[in-house]
């Protein structure tokens, strides 16, 4: 089984999620939705956010082809959604907008809110380099 994840394909998803995340990272109705959506609305905005990212990357990343790449191709999709949610972070750190210490649950909600178009972003940048 070909196993390719290199720096590129890293720095294309860095890229795509930032690409997304610093503009909805800069609105307050992101932080407020991060501090008042139920928790299963963010259930839901994750699940929605991994659908589509498998649905892409099923589609233009692997073209359709993963009978023989079944754990690449769950690692692709696993990898850009934490890359995303990463740089979230980063980009919510830097602007004093993740309450780590002093409200994480917030923290991590607004993470899922503005991680769901940042791996979007993620995904198609790095759909731009077929498998």
């Amino acid at each position: 089984m070909k196993f390719d994840f290199n720096f590129e394909d890293a720095s294309q998803i860095f890229v795509g999620a930032f690409a997304l995340a610093v503009p909805i990272s800069f609105s307050e109705e992101a932080w407020r939705l991060g501090e008042t959506l139920p928790s299963r609305n963010l259930l839901l905005l994750i699940v929605l956010s991994v659908t589509f990212l498998t649905l892409y990357t099923y589609e233009s990343v692997f073209q359709r082809n993963v009978s023989q790449r079944k754990l690449v191709f769950i690692f692709r999709i696993v990898v850009a959604y934490l890359m995303a949610a990463l740089v979230v972070a980063l980009v919510l750190f830097c602007l004093d907008k993740l309450p780590l210490m002093s409200d994480p649950l917030v923290a991590l909600k607004r993470i899922i809110v503005i991680t769901m178009p940042a791996s979007m972003g993620a995904i198609v940048v790095d759909s731009f380099d077929k498998e």
